[in-house]
């Protein structure tokens, strides 16, 4: 049987295993110049080269011209710990899930103080080491804070955060990370030629994506496309098998939406939904679709920046972001972003879609939208609709209080005999009048005099007093 496509390409030198430079570099080094720590942690995403570099840094420590940053591979250590190697007595693999308590580590501490069988240094290889428990890292701290000299230690990881303080801080620690999409292109294209198996294009771009970065998975899953095609691997089958939205699906959908087709659009979309597609990756295959529409509207290099698209792809999305305009194509980016953040933990997410979908047809023109709400604002006072309280400025109610004291009936002239009355009723329509037009925090104005008899309407005036007549001396 062949052996999978990761186990074949695996890598047995540091200069092999591609986007960790800022990893093998610095272990190259200390090899270099023997300045190799008694242990180690590599930590970083699944599938990103940690084992791996654990067991070539066991054979650059236990090659017959070792200890050296190139293995010779052609000595028994070397030959044992490659690719087609059974694995070497004095280099021990833990799996820390099955093997992480304290009797296991107790086993180990006292298994570590025997010399090597055969090669210079007795290597433990600890992998998954979050899963050892508390008290089993205590129970090997001793042993790895001042091992023998014949001891070595490389702890493996995805989750550095729970391996204990103590044992972090007495290990070099190197931190592994995800491979750039470039560089996995470059590595997949090479395993492909030299497998002689041809691809259809756009496929590699596809396995990469669903990758993730992480070699072993983009490895596994090209695997899984050749063994399952009789000839060349087709871009059918590796839209259908990996889960993503064919391109010509994307390019139907945002030219009925550069178009305002809604009839097109929504039809494309039922597509989605009849063929049993998620959804939620259509949205995301959307988002990405819509990203590389701006990438070739507003740049030179655009082949340079999608990786493996065709000359003739990126000139496509050219005409189709040039359909759409810079506005209304980051508009609609911005949309499906923040749908697709709705989404998450929805109950019904084809109602997502669709309303995601009306929203990418409606809501293109904002700026209309608002002028239009923002409408009756500016307009005059004469065309404000029927009903609307008006404003405090164009109140009539200084217009009252003058119509009022007309309205009540006229005054009598005062005869000689009696003084001058105040008209009560006026002044107390007036008092009305104006009390309902005064705001109440405000201070009453200053009377006018045309409308004295009007201020006294709390009580009746006073008759005027009248002087006494001079009197004649009597007579005497």
């Amino acid at each position: 049987m062949v052996s999978a496509l990761y186990r074949r390409y695996r890598p047995e030198a540091f200069a092999e295993l591609v986007g960790q430079q800022h990893v093998t570099e610095p272990l190259m080094t200390a090899l270099r110049t023997d300045r190799v720590n008694h242990a180690y942690l590599f930590s970083g995403p699944r599938g990103c080269g940690k084992t791996t570099s654990a067991r070539i840094l066991a054979r650059c420590l236990n090659c017959a011209e070792g200890p050296t940053d190139s293995p010779c591979n052609v000595c028994p250590s070397c030959v044992e710990l490659g690719r087609d190697g059974g694995g070497s007595i004095d280099v021990i693999e833990i799996d820390a899930a099955s093997h992480g308590g304290v009797d296991d580590a107790r086993d180990l501490r006292e298994r570590a103080t025997i010399s090597p069988a055969r090669d210079r240094y007795k290597v433990y290889i600890i992998d998954e080491a979050h899963m050892v428990s508390k008290d089993g890292f205590n129970a090997l701290l001793k042993i790895v804070e001042e091992p023998p000299e014949h001891v070595k230690f490389i702890f493996a990881t995805t989750e550095p955060d729970k391996v204990i303080g103590t044992i972090r801080s007495r290990t070099h620690h190197y931190p592994f990370r995800l491979i750039a999409p470039s560089v996995l292109l470059d590595y997949v294209t090479k395993i492909v030629n030299e497998e002689g198996v041809s691809v259809d294009p756009g496929v590699l771009p596809l396995v990469i994506r669903a990758g993730g970065g992480s070699a072993r998975d983009t490895l596994s899953l090209l695997d899984q496309l050749i063994a399952g095609s009789e000839g060349p691997v087709s871009y059918e089958l590796a839209v259908s098998l990996l889960g993503f939205t064919h391109a010509e699906l994307l390019d139907e959908v945002t030219k009925a939406l550069a178009a305002g087709d809604a009839s097109a659009a929504f039809a494309s979309v039922e597509r989605v939904v009849e063929t049993g597609q998620d959804p939620r990756r259509f949205v995301e295959d959307l988002l990405e679709y819509l990203r590389d529409l701006i990438i070739a509207a507003v740049s030179d290099n655009a082949e340079a920046l999608l990786h493996g698209a065709q000359e003739e792809q990126v000139e496509r999305m050219r005409d189709r972001a040039h359909e759409f305009g810079p506005g209304p194509l980051s508009r609609a980016a911005d949309i499906v972003a923040k749908s697709l953040t709705g989404m998450t933990g929805a109950t019904s997410p084809k109602l997502h879609l669709e309303l995601m979908l009306a929203r990418l047809l409606v809501g293109g023109q904002p700026a209309a939208a608002s002028t239009a709400s923002a409408g009756p604002s500016r307009q005059p006072a004469s065309s404000q609709p029927v009903g609307q309280r008006p404003a405090p400025a164009s109140t009539p109610e200084p217009q009252k209080q003058e119509s009022a004291p007309q309205q009540t009936r006229p005054t009598p002239e005062p005869t000689p005999e009696e003084p001058a009355r105040p008209n009560v009723q006026a002044a107390t329509n007036s008092f009305r009048v104006a009390s309902a037009a005064a705001p109440p925090e405000r201070p009453e104005p200053t009377p006018d005099p045309a409308h004295e008899p009007e201020a006294a309407e709390s009580k009746p005036a006073e008759p005027a007093p009248t002087e006494p007549e001079p009197t004649e001396p009597e007579p005497t």
